[in-house]
């Protein structure tokens, strides 16, 4: 097993955002997925993989060097898809680090908040909340991969697998909102 692997959930079609997100810069001209990528490092990912799909042409050339790029072929089906390509390709690593491609802002510390909730990596299972409200990033420890990718349908992910396996919820508030970006 190698540590903590990153998977940045990237895939959609971005149809209440006018387009996919993985394509989305930040007013300073970063792209969201640079920006994604450097937190999950920061936060102490020791490899870190984007799972792409709705123009994934045109999303890779964004993906940061000695980042693992992915292509969910069936991203339509929702963001089961996209999450189960992510953790097919993180196959090896103890836990994953699951976050976003719409939440430029999360800070490193929430990364490292949820990492340190999870003492043996390998059976981990947290997410982040804010103010009681549950979001990203979320630890899934290998123990758990396979069961979870076996669970998941359709456009929903993996809240009702971490709920139903006794998640750890791991209070972020403090850190940034938890906010998602789903309008321009």
């Amino acid at each position: 097993m190698t540590g903590f692997c990153g998977i940045v959930l990237a895939a959609g079609a971005g149809s209440r955002f006018g387009g996919p997100k993985a394509l989305a810069h930040g007013a300073d001209g970063v792209p969201w997925l640079v920006r994604v990528v450097s937190v999950l490092r920061a936060g102490g990912c020791d490899r870190v993989v984007v799972v792409l799909g709705a123009r994934a042409e045109e999303a890779l050339p964004l993906v940061p060097d000695g980042t693992e790029a992915v292509v969910a072929a069936d991203w339509a089906e929702g963001m089961a898809a996209s999450l189960r390509a992510g953790l097919a390709a993180a196959d090896g690593a103890d836990a994953v680090v699951v976050a976003t491609v719409d939440i430029p802002d999360l800070p490193a510390a929430a990364v490292e908040r949820l990492r340190a909730a999870s003492p043996r990596p390998s059976d981990a299972l947290a997410q982040a909340v804010y103010a009681g409200r549950p979001g990203h990033p979320v630890v899934i420890g290998a123990s758990h991969r396979e069961a979870l990718a076996a669970s998941l349908t359709g456009d929903r992910g993996a809240r009702p697998f971490l709920v139903a396996h006794g998640v750890h919820e791991v209070e972020c508030g403090d850190l940034w909102s938890g906010e998602d970006v789903d309008r321009r």
